[in-house]
């Protein structure tokens, strides 16, 4: 079952269809996206500089719906990705320490689109939309299968991806399909096995335990918690060693 499960995350995209949940982007009545629909970037973090930040100059760029919609495609870039339940958008603002760098919400999936943010002058990380609650059609399902297959594709500048998982929930198909996104381009992978401070020690250890043997050397994984700061110097770094990378 282990080597059945490496081979089908080794296939890569081209033998994906796109079928994505019925909870793809964020909660209901929040604004519809339809597919090849052209929108305005969206404001979504407005502060100035944080002086007490590593990322003290960190700012939103825009958001995207569509390929023509990204940044110029240079400097280093680092998408993270994730369910929508998975405390995405919590891991982002531990690790830039920015207090709402990302919005969080009680209700999961929020990230609806492709958010660019610029961390130093050629340097970005980018979130990627949520998936896991909201009822979509599946013409929506469909345009975000081909838009965030086309990001992996043809971003040069993406240099690293790190995966954020509930510890207690460990990999789902979705999950396994983002990694086979980034393994199909040579991306390298960094797990976070996030709300660690869900489980007691020896519970969170074996779960790590567990997703390192299912996925070998391949990648790199951690155990995370946002509320307790655990992992997040150990994160950061590898977000560091990501952005120093020219694919």
């Amino acid at each position: 079952m282990m080597q059945n499960q490496k081979q089908n995350l080794k296939r890569g995209i081209n033998a994906w269809e796109p079928e994505w949940p019925v909870a793809l982007l964020s909660e209901p009545g929040a604004v519809s996206i339809r597919s090849g629909r052209s929108l305005r970037p969206q404001i979504i973090h407005t502060s100035g500089p944080d002086p007490m930040s590593q990322f003290p100059d960190a700012k939103f760029m825009l958001s995207a719906n569509a390929a023509d919609q990204f940044l110029p495609d240079n400097g280093t870039e680092v998408a993270v990705a994730g369910k929508s339940n998975a405390g995405k958008s919590s891991a982002i603002n531990a690790i830039v320490n920015r207090r709402q760098f990302a919005r969080t919400s009680k209700t999961p999936g929020r990230t609806q689109l492709v958010n660019f943010f610029e961390l130093r002058d050629g340097q970005r990380l980018v979130d990627l939309p949520g998936y896991g609650f909201a009822r979509v059609s599946e013409s929506v399902r469909q345009h975000w299968g081909r838009l965030l297959r086309t990001y992996f594709e043809q971003r040069e500048s993406l240099s690293g991806l790190i995966l954020v998982v509930d510890v207690r929930r460990q990999l789902g198909e979705f999950d396994r399909q983002m990694l086979a996104f980034a393994e199909s381009v040579g991306v390298p992978i960094h797990i976070l096995l996030t709300k660690a401070d869900k489980l007691k020690r020896g519970k969170a250890a074996t779960a790590l335990l567990e997703v390192e043997k299912e996925l070998g050397d391949s990648l790199s994984v951690q155990l995370f918690s946002a509320l307790n700061k655990q992992g997040v110097k150990e994160a950061r770094e590898v977000l560091e060693k990501f952005l120093a990378t020219d694919r």
